[in-house]
């Protein structure tokens, strides 16, 4: 028990440096670290209890630790999960060995400078959950030498983009049952250009797409570009915990959500993280959860029908609609009283600025026409 919490001191410490280091480094450091409250939300949609976790672009481990920690926290045992990974910076494929290393955490990490599209490490895992932050808008993926790959189920991606290269890459290497959460540019819900959604098309029409989350700015250290989630399922028919949530997907529009931590960086809270967990498990039908309801401005499970009727494109905002406004009880008429008297004391304030201001200038002789 001594040694375990020593591990998990040392390995807090070691998070704590790791997020220093990416905040000093800005784009750079994002490359490698994923900042905590977003993985924790990852984790916790997913539940990874048990089975294989995976993270085909790992950066410095942060997924993994969390899920480790995820299953500690719940009461499992850490043994029921195993941990693979590949990273194709090396730097950062050392900093993910030493990140688990001090942690006494086991796990498959595989390096290569090619990368999980030219040189899978891992071609015949079928993961139970896998978990992944890939580099945004990626253009010089090296697409054009993979045009006949099997992994592209649903569409050839494009040679400019690898972000729906990396959604298939990860989808080819779920088990039956796995489910996995996903980080991309918010332009990947509802882009058109180079066959791309004729893809998101596809992906939908196969029912893999689970859920979709809107994040707030300003999560990540490496870009100011607006992210979102995607939560795939190989399977939505019922079992286990979950319901038949076949023909469904739930967005989640969470950008008024969090706080800033920073003049530069925001974060979620951990009521912030419950609320947005809580309404995916609630919605998947856990056995421990109250019924689901949609939350104007905040959830709604959506048919695909409906998807299809606004061009396929999964941007939360289009289907959550406008928040509920809680009516303060003053009729109008009392209402734009108040606010017609206030403009006209506004008025009444800027014609007097005005008039000192003119004044001030004729003193200096500035006051000609």
């Amino acid at each position: 028990e001594e040694a375990d919490r020593s591990r998990d001191i040392l390995g807090r410490v070691y998070e704590y440096f790791l997020g220093s280091f990416a905040g000093a480094e800005g784009k750079r450091g994002g490359e490698f670290y994923t900042p905590r409250s977003v993985v924790r939300l990852l984790v916790e949609m997913l539940e990874p209890y048990k089975g294989r976790v995976y993270d085909p672009c790992c950066g410095s481990g942060g997924m993994f630790v969390q899920s480790e920690r995820f299953v500690e926290e719940h009461g499992g045992r850490i043994g029921d999960i195993a941990i693979y990974g590949q990273e194709s910076n090396y730097t950062t494929w050392r900093l993910a060995k030493m990140n688990l290393a001090v942690r006494g955490i086991d796990a498959d990490i595989r390096w290569n400078n090619e990368g999980s599209f030219h040189k899978d490490e891992l071609p015949d895992l079928r993961a139970d959950f896998i978990l992944a932050n890939p580099p945004f808008n990626v253009s010089d993926w090296g697409g054009d030498r993979l045009r006949e790959d099997a992994r592209w189920t649903f569409g050839v991606p494009p040679t400019g983009n690898a972000n729906y290269a990396w959604l298939q890459h990860i989808h080819h290497h779920l088990a039956p049952k796995g489910m996995a959460g996903v980080v991309l540019a918010n332009g990947s819900m509802s882009t058109a250009t180079s066959g791309e959604g004729d893809i998101r098309r596809a992906l939908i029409e196969a029912d893999v797409v689970d859920c979709m989350i809107a994040l707030p700015g300003q999560l990540f250290y490496s870009t100011q570009i607006p992210a979102c989630l995607w939560f795939l399922a190989r399977s939505k028919s019922p079992g286990g915990a979950c319901r038949d949530r076949r023909g469904e997907v739930l967005f989640i529009d969470a950008r008024k959500l969090g706080h800033m931590v920073d003049r530069t960086r925001r974060e979620f809270s951990d009521e912030d993280i419950a609320k947005i967990a809580g309404t995916y498990r609630t919605w998947r039908g856990a056995s421990d959860a109250v019924s689901y309801e949609d939350e104007p401005g905040f959830c709604r499970s959506v048919t695909l029908a409906e998807i299809g009727e606004h061009g396929h494109v999964l941007t939360p905002g289009r289907y959550v609609g406008a928040a509920a406004v809680e009516d303060d009880g003053v009729p109008f008429e009392d209402r734009m009283t108040r606010l017609a008297a206030r403009l006209r004391e506004q008025q009444a304030d800027g014609a007097r600025l005005d008039a000192v201001i003119g004044e001030n200038l004729e003193q200096l002789g500035f006051g000609g026409q």
